[in-house]
């Protein structure tokens, strides 16, 4: 494991959901995020539009039961924080539904309180 790697957070019921979906879907996404803790982007990670920037990254995986997401962000310096894995059940277009949208907003105001507390840790000590 490099001395640069990020840690991994799981914020709400991400991990319990990760590991609802089918096995090859989590093989992409932990790969996905093994590269966003070392510091690079998998091929299939994408930004997130409506979050304001590059720091919210969404990896989309079709298999044989549907499309599954999963959403992280880099956008903070303490850790990797996973903030939403979903199977896309919406039949309207491509679009990210309102839902998970509130999910992943509300779940990334969370990271950001955990990066806050565990970068005052980190001074503190």
């Amino acid at each position: 494991m490099p001395a640069q790697q990020k840690p991994l957070e799981w914020i709400g019921s991400s991990y319990k959901d990760l590991k609802a979906l089918p096995r090859d879907v989590r093989r992409v996404f932990g790969y996905a995020l093994w590269a966003a803790q070392s510091g690079d982007r998998h091929e299939a990670a994408k930004v997130l539009k409506g979050f304001g920037g590059a720091g919210v990254l969404e990896v989309v995986e079709d298999d044989v039961g549907g499309t599954y997401r999963a959403v992280y962000t880099v956008k903070f310096e303490e850790a990797v924080f996973v903030l939403h894995c979903f199977q896309k059940k919406s039949k309207r277009g491509i679009a990210t539904p309102k839902k998970d949208l509130d999910i992943i907003h509300a779940r990334l105001r969370v990271a950001g309180l955990l990066a806050k507390e565990l970068r005052n840790e980190k001074t503190a000590r």
